[in-house]
């Protein structure tokens, strides 16, 4: 924007100042044309008298000298003529015989006005011819003719030129420099602005300058800052809710339980099934406040990291994914589901991502993966390495989920439908999600072929560094 603003500025001064600069061009080599014609007409004037004076006493010596120490002088040619075009004085070595000077020399003859000059230039080089007849009213008793040099005025007219060009560029120069500092005050608290939206976006409070730039700017900034006060506490307090909420809960929940257990000797079989299903219910409450806490840890852990604190030890891959599928063999088998060993290489792959972090997101791959493909289905896992990234895979060939389902799998406390669906706390995938966001990768729920669900987890390599 800046860049752009200130193309826009340059332009309009530059426009500006040519504005001002060419017409002075124009008037100060009009002015030097002037100057040059009056002179020479003046000069024109008085070799007229002369030759006059020469005709009225049948002697031309007088003129004639005048006219050779005036060209001596100053360089231009005189030719004086009578009424009947005969040469009277010839100076500076321009002869009635020329074209020129005879075309001149007729036209005055017959008493018609002489055509001025063109305006000069620094690049004009032809001298220009002065015509006036001798006499008055109808009796032309001759004709002079001045050729005069148009080398000093047009050197005066470039030196004049090369004045307008020099201030021109000194205007232009200054407003080049008023308009980088001009956009410069501008731009600069909508850059600090920016900065501090992708620092409220990645979830800390953000400050930025309010007395800087113009005064809307400034209003804005202190707005801003208002705003990201209140939702950088916000979202705080909704963690500290959260975490605190769980952790509240733990102990009524833990004294619930033992009583609940405590029942079970007492519970005759008429209310075996209530009491089976207060136990379930007890279960699930428990798990669902793990996971909040989890949630909690994740979310507290992204904003962290995002606000630019260094994150702990990276892991290796797969020395991590080789633990956690020997870790839920047994569980796949009880559920009648086979679990592929994962496809690996010798080599180690650090990831930015700590060992319990992954695990945790691993666990709840594998754990949705054993409950939802099915008895009978397989679960196939595994990792690729890219340039900058590393992705590791689980994927089976149970009914999968819908593209609908798919999009919605990661929002928090949703539960895949169905009759005989795993009842769970749908925190998983959302705990899942926040720790891989966290550490700059991303989660991805594809469907696998012919049928089934293939999850995909990308994350940063740590490349030098030992997990």
């Amino acid at each position: 924007m800046r860049t752009r603003l200130v193309v826009v500025l340059v332009a309009l001064a530059l426009t500006v100042v040519a504005a001002f600069a060419i017409p002075l061009f124009g008037s100060t080599a009009a002015q030097r044309t002037q100057q040059l014609v009056i002179a020479r007409n003046a000069d024109v004037d008085r070799f007229v008298v002369l030759a006059q004076q020469a005709v009225d006493a049948a002697d031309p010596t007088a003129l004639a000298v005048d006219a050779e120490r005036y060209s001596s002088l100053y360089g231009e040619a005189v030719v004086v003529v009578d009424a009947r075009g005969v040469p009277l004085v010839e100076t500076g070595g321009m002869t009635a015989a020329e074209p020129v000077v005879r075309s001149l020399v007729e036209a005055a003859l017959r008493n018609q006005p002489a055509k001025g000059p063109e305006q000069l230039s620094p690049w004009s080089a032809d001298p220009v011819h002065f015509a006036r007849p001798v006499g008055t009213g109808t009796r032309v008793a001759g004709v002079v003719v001045l050729r005069a040099s148009v080398t000093t005025a047009a050197a005066d007219v470039a030196a004049r030129w090369a004045a307008i060009v020099a201030g021109a560029v000194l205007v232009a120069a200054v407003f080049v420099v008023l308009a980088v500092l001009l956009a410069r005050w501008m731009v600069r608290p909508l850059h600090e602005l920016e900065t501090g939206v992708q620092a409220v976006t990645e979830g800390h409070r953000a400050q930025v300058p309010d007395r800087a730039g113009p005064r809307e700017l400034r209003s804005l900034a202190t707005s801003f800052n208002r705003m990201s006060d209140a939702v950088v506490e916000a979202s705080e307090q909704q963690r500290r809710l959260v975490a605190d909420a769980s952790h509240q809960l733990r102990n009524p929940m833990a004294a619930l339980r033992l009583r609940v257990d405590s029942l079970a000797a007492q519970v005759d079989g008429d209310g075996q099934r209530a009491y089976r299903a207060t136990v379930a219910e007890v279960e699930r409450l428990e798990s669902l406040l793990d996971g909040l806490l989890a949630l909690a840890l994740a979310e507290s852990a992204a904003t962290r990291l995002a606000a630019g604190e260094s994150g702990d030890e990276p892991c290796d891959l797969p020395a991590v994914l080789a633990e956690r599928v020997d870790a839920w063999r047994p569980s796949a088998e009880d559920a009648g589901v086979n679990l592929a060993a994962a496809e690996g290489h010798d080599e180690p792959v650090p990831v930015r991502c700590t060992e319990s972090e992954l695990a945790q997101v691993l666990d709840v791959l594998l754990d949705n993966a054993v409950h939802y493909a099915g008895r009978g289905a397989t679960i196939t896992t595994g990792y690729e390495t890219g340039d900058t990234t590393a992705t590791v895979f689980v994927s089976d060939n149970g009914p999968g989920l819908s593209t609908e389902d798919r999009e919605r799998a990661t929002e928090r406390f949703w539960r895949a439908g169905g009759d005989g669906a795993p009842r769970g706390t749908g925190l998983g995938l959302a705990i899942a999600s926040q720790h891989v966001l966290a550490r700059g990768g991303k989660l991805e729920l594809r469907e696998a072929k012919p049928h089934g669900l293939e999850v995909h987890v990308e994350l940063p390599l740590a490349t030098g560094e030992t997990p």
